[in-house]
């Protein structure tokens, strides 16, 4: 009597099945974790972005408030103590430096320079640091607008 191969057949068969089922499922993971891996990438820079345009958005502001101080108090009153914090996560550092004529009216600490112009007369140079908390970002980012204003 003779015997049949057909039962190792099925089996030969059945583990070329199951071999490239776990070949797809491989696949899938990787595909499927490279898929999370630059969704996540992608969210920290649309995040990052969204920081440092607001940033820039509070820089402009920043200039226009201190230009309210300045000429709510007068000139050469404010330095360096136009520092302040928005939303516990942006803080903002304004440092004033004044442009006269040579009698100036400011100390020599103020000014920045001394004109001989009445057109240079009555300037401030702004420098307006501002600088995100690391701690929500996990990298510092950081934004410096530099302008001269007349008074």
């Amino acid at each position: 009597m003779q015997r049949k191969n057909s039962f190792l057949k099925r089996n030969h068969r059945s583990a070329m099945a199951m071999i490239m089922a776990i070949a797809v499922i491989v696949i899938m993971a990787t595909i499927m974790a490279l898929a999370l891996s630059l969704s996540s990438q992608t969210t920290k820079q649309s995040t990052t972005l969204y920081l440092y345009e607001q940033s820039a958005l509070l820089a402009k502001g920043a200039t226009e408030y201190a230009l309210l101080k300045i000429a709510q108090d007068g000139p050469c009153t404010h330095t360096n103590d136009l520092n302040f914090q928005q939303d516990g996560i942006y803080d903002i550092n304004i440092t004033l430096r004044y442009v006269y004529l040579a009698p100036s009216p400011c100390t020599a600490e103020q000014t920045y320079a001394t004109v001989t112009t009445d057109e240079q007369n009555g300037s401030v140079l702004m420098d307006i640091y501002i600088s995100v908390d690391e701690n929500v970002t996990g990298e510092p980012i950081r934004y410096f607008r530099r302008t001269m204003q007349k008074l």
